[in-house]
């Protein structure tokens, strides 16, 4: 029997986050896979004391039934859409998925290429915020950096304002 693939996707519960998410499920994941949501939150303010235990090596994986409670998120700092919980539920009894997430705090280009390495994940999805030039030289492309750093083969699906 084949291993079981990891195939991560980055969330942010935006709206290019949950194209990039609707997208990995309709055209990569199949029965049997694991889909690991991977979120980063920004650092800093967090008194709470579990966010410290995690915040070297990030969140241990989630279960769906876990991260789809409001009261279990907030002890992390997160609060995942109703979207993005509907589309990965749905994904998990049609095609007979585990899906789990995984919460990371600090700079997402780094987080992302570390989930890759230590969850492991063999494939990543990332949203494309479609960044204005200027926006992206003082920012830095997260998706850019991530496919020129990460060590698995990574997609990045673009949000495009305009419906065809």
């Amino acid at each position: 029997m084949a291993s079981v693939r990891r195939l991560g996707v980055a969330v942010d519960f935006s709206l290019c986050s949950i194209k990039a998410l609707q997208w990995t499920v309709d055209n990569v994941v199949k029965e049997g896979d694991h889909l690991i949501l991977v979120t980063v939150r920004p650092e800093g303010g967090y008194e709470d004391g579990d966010i410290q235990l995690w915040k070297a090596t990030g969140s241990p994986l989630i279960p769906l039934a876990e991260f789809s409670d409001p009261a279990v998120m907030k002890k992390y700092g997160v609060k995942a859409d109703p979207e993005t919980i509907d589309i990965v539920s749905v994904a998990a009894k049609q095609k007979n998925i585990v899906v789990l997430i995984k919460i990371y705090w600090g700079d997402a280009r780094e987080k992302l290429c570390e989930a890759i390495d230590h969850v492991p994940l063999d494939y990543l999805t990332v949203g494309n915020r479609g960044l204005g030039k200027i926006k992206r030289a003082i920012l830095g492309s997260v998706s850019n950096y991530v496919v020129n750093n990460g060590s698995c083969p990574v997609t990045v699906v673009k949000h495009a304002d305009h419906q065809h």
